[in-house]
């Protein structure tokens, strides 16, 4: 009897989760992916958490239902405000067989393997900043190597890329702005985690004004390795993706505004499929 085989699910509450994609396809490029981008509640960062989990548990299930059996959020305010319910409440009850991961531990992770002095700065947006996640995850993961996490909300950083702004005046004067403040809350940081999928389109600029010393966690490429490794640890779940290189694009907002704005983060053509969730 053949078994069915079924494509990776990425879920984002918008379009910065892409540059995590992007990552992961090209490091396995061989395997489907299904991604959902509930594009037309977007932005989450400003809602409750009650209300964040209810949307990314409704995006789950619907990539579940499509066959999914492991679903990566790559969105740091699902990761930070539905993942652990999820994993630990719905996942039991709803699909014991499935698996959804984050992009918040894998970070976590990677930092601990690469800091020196344990002394760690998060650029983020508003709201994965207030959720204190970063730090939570650093202080409860880090085994002891992380001592101090500082933060910096970056409120600009995401209307900016999403205007089209990248190489504007505006984008180096907020991106020096909040670089100069998370260095003034903690001048000996030697790493920082970009806590937004969408800062790697800001990578250039960002690295103009942080020091060369200061080593730069980017999620795309960390989740990509770690999702790696994950398949091969865990042949149970890897067995059951499929692999014929193909990606198709889910959104809830109208097909037309998806591919315009799809098409800056991924540097190529995409065709969405607009859907609704209940």
């Amino acid at each position: 009897m053949l078994s069915l085989k079924s494509p990776i699910g990425v879920f984002d509450s918008g379009y910065g989760g892409l540059t995590v994609l992007n990552e992961i396809r090209r490091m396995l490029p061989e395997y489907d992916f299904l991604y959902l981008g509930d594009n037309a509640r977007t932005p989450y960062g400003t809602r409750s958490f009650e209300v964040v989990y209810e949307y990314t548990l409704q995006s789950v299930k619907y990539l579940f239902a499509q066959g999914c059996p492991l679903v990566i959020l790559a969105c740091n305010t699902a990761s930070a405000k539905a993942l652990r319910n999820i994993q630990q409440l719905d996942l039991p009850r709803l699909a014991p067989d499935r698996r959804v991961l984050g992009v918040i531990r894998p970070c976590v992770e990677k930092v601990s393997e690469i800091t020196r002095n344990g002394r760690i700065g998060v650029l983020g947006t508003p709201g994965t900043v207030a959720s204190l996640s970063y730090p939570i995850e650093l202080e409860k993961w880090s085994g002891g190597k992380v001592i101090s996490t500082v933060q910096e909300a970056c409120p600009m950083w995401v209307p900016l890329v999403e205007n089209y702004e990248l190489d504007s005046p505006g984008t180096d004067y907020f991106v020096e702005k909040n670089i100069r403040g998370l260095l003034h809350k903690d001048p000996e940081i030697d790493t920082v985690i970009l806590g937004c999928t969408h800062y790697p389109l800001l990578l250039d600029t960002i690295k103009k004004y942080l020091p060369r010393n200061i080593h730069l966690v980017n999620q795309g490429e960390v989740v990509a390795a770690k999702l790696r490794d994950y398949l091969a640890r865990h042949p149970e779940i890897e067995n059951r993706i499929s692999v014929n290189g193909l990606v198709r694009y889910l959104t809830t907002e109208t097909a037309e505004i998806f591919d315009s704005k799809a098409g800056l983060f991924l540097n190529e053509t995409v065709h969405g499929e607009t859907v609704v969730l209940k």
